[in-house]
């Protein structure tokens, strides 16, 4: 059946109620994030007023010299490449280990490896205490890692996985046909196809685990990691826009990581599609 030129294109057009629900959805997800930064300048430091009395820089100036402030992002950036190294290593065997390989209970393995993503938070983290408290291990910033390596880790595996299962595994048997060990087939063909997959999951994990509160509250003991610092100092009366600050902050941290994962992950579909 042939279309006119003016039906394909509405068609392809979204209609306005599809519009409408886009922006509303939009404007929903993002008006409080704008919130948060225009409460960064106010000059208000006991309520949320709106609009804002006023405007000042002074927060940031707070911000900057408070040592427990910087205190509490080193240590958080600390666990957040930990963990992130941890997921990337564990996350990566897991899933070449489990991939295009057939035997009684896979499907059972690969639901225990999503199920620390897959439940709530609360949890996740009462398990884990538990688990601490039973071996007799003492909290510290060890235990926040290996908390947040197990919800980290299942962002890596999905990433590789979906990765593995679009690799051509002529390209592997052709590397074995030509000469190459197992290791040379790995470094040289298996992990440049996996490279960008490892990259996205990494920056995601990051994300995850630096601004994660729940598990960490289980897991930390007396470690103040910036999100727990947060909830914290919101609850005192005065100079709340301190925490509107370091919310801008922890906004810029995350979401570079977030965008490059975006921008790799599109740029490889980009470039697989182009050799189909």
């Amino acid at each position: 059946m042939l279309f006119r030129k003016g039906s394909i294109n509405r068609l392809n057009k979204a209609g306005l109620g599809l519009q409408f629900g886009a922006i509303a959805g939009l404007l929903f997800l993002h008006i409080p994030l704008l919130l948060i930064i225009l409460y960064a300048f106010t000059t208000e430091d006991k309520s949320y007023q709106f609009p804002p009395p006023g405007y000042t820089l002074k927060w940031f100036e707070v911000v900057l010299n408070r040592q427990d402030i910087w205190d509490a992002v080193a240590l958080s950036m600390q666990i957040a490449i930990i963990s992130t190294f941890l997921a990337i290593i564990l996350g990566t065997l897991a899933a070449g280990a489990l991939y295009k390989t057939s035997f009684f209970g896979k499907s059972s393995i690969t639901i225990l490896i999503i199920l620390p993503i897959a439940l709530p938070g609360i949890i996740t983290g009462i398990s884990l205490r538990s688990t601490f408290g039973v071996l007799g291990v003492p909290f510290s910033t060890w235990t926040i890692i290996i908390g947040h390596a197990t919800f980290c880790m299942v962002v890596v595996y999905n990433n590789v996985v979906a990765r593995l299962r679009r690799t051509s595994p002529n390209l592997i048997q052709a590397s074995m046909d030509l000469g190459a060990n197992n290791l040379q087939t790995f470094f040289y063909v298996i992990l440049p196809n996996m490279g960008t997959a490892i990259l996205a999951g990494g920056m995601l994990a990051f994300a995850l685990s630096f601004d994660e509160v729940i598990v960490t509250t289980f897991t930390a003991g007396q470690q103040t990691t910036l999100p727990i610092w947060m909830f914290s100092e919101l609850i005192r009366p005065r100079q709340r826009p301190i925490t509107n600050v370091v919310a801008v902050f922890i906004m810029l941290i995350t979401f570079i990581p977030i965008v490059f994962a975006s921008y790799v992950a599109s740029k490889t579909s980009e470039s697989e599609g182009s050799t189909k």
